[in-house]
């Protein structure tokens, strides 16, 4: 019995059963991780919803001295000066009913602030990392031993500091008892910490008798349904900040008898060219009679 790979399926086509519904979910959670335009448009709407509420129920009480009566639009901006504690004087309450509106628009207010100015603070100053992954992975000798290589590169001028990797072979295996079932077997790695992580940084897993990928070929991965997960953890230079990034890969983004083109080259006077616009690009090598690639 074989899955299909499950990173690959959208989320409309699992059938959940027996899982706790959360009706109203994390908001605070969402609006962390939603964009800038996303979270701000959340909250100038939750603002105007809040005082549109409050300019009805001020329009139908009265009590407010300087406003039209039943006016909705001074209403309107006598909460939003409450809801600001702005107080300009041209406009205040004068009846128990306005009083008690305001006191609770007041207590409101305290709780709103309190939330937009948390989701503001936190989406400042939480620093989520900038690094790109290589579009494939490649398989190809490296000093006479097939090598299995990911590129990334850190977006940012900033460096990322004591940057560390991990990648991890994900396969599906079938137990003595006929049980289907995903493992994770870590890859070793060539270099798996680099102290001063600037633009780019080729991951290489060499494949050997100890490799969990010794004597694979693309059909054997396609058969297994492998997937490479590519994790990165290290230390933001400019805001001392832990930040962290995944990549992904599954069989089919990974070439055979092929690697990295190069991105470093050397100019007259000694300089070095980074050539960032063949971050993605790929060379094949030459196929020999032990890795008969590329295909």
């Amino acid at each position: 019995m074989r899955w299909p790979l499950l990173r690959r399926r959208r989320v409309e086509e699992f059938e959940i059963v027996g899982a706790k519904e959360r009706v109203w979910g994390d908001p605070y959670d969402l609006l962390l991780r939603t964009p800038w335009w996303v979270g701000l448009s959340v909250l100038i709407s939750a603002f105007l919803l809040v005082n549109a509420l409050f300019a009805e129920a001020y329009a139908w009480t009265g009590g407010i001295v300087g406003a039209r009566p039943r006016s909705w639009l001074d209403g309107f901006f006598f909460s939003v000066q409450t809801l600001g504690t702005l107080g300009y004087g041209a406009m205040y309450p004068e009846s128990i009913p306005a009083h008690v509106l305001v006191t609770v628009e007041v207590m409101l207010g305290v709780f709103i602030l309190a939330l937009a100015t948390g989701v503001i603070f936190s989406k400042f100053s939480s620093v989520r990392a900038r690094v790109q992954f290589a579009t494939h992975a490649v398989v190809a000798p490296w000093n006479g031993v097939p090598t299995l290589m990911f590129r990334l590169g850190n977006e940012r001028r900033s460096r990322v500091i004591d940057a560390s990797i991990r990648a991890v072979l994900m396969r599906s295996e079938t137990t003595l008892e006929g049980v289907p079932f995903y493992r994770m077997v870590d890859l070793s790695l060539e270099r798996a910490r680099n102290p001063s992580l600037s633009r780019s940084w080729t991951v290489m897993h060499r494949i050997t008798e100890s490799s969990p990928l010794w004597q694979a070929t693309p059909e054997s991965l396609a058969a297994v349904e492998a997937e490479f997960l590519i994790t990165l953890t290290g230390m933001d230079e400019t805001s001392a900040q832990l930040l962290h990034a995944n990549g992904r890969y599954d069989h089919s983004g990974v070439k055979w008898g092929a690697r990295h083109a190069d991105v470093l080259s050397e100019l007259p006077g000694g300089r070095i060219r980074l050539d960032m616009t063949r971050f993605h690009e790929i060379t094949p090598t030459a196929p020999s009679a032990d890795f008969p690639y590329p295909r």
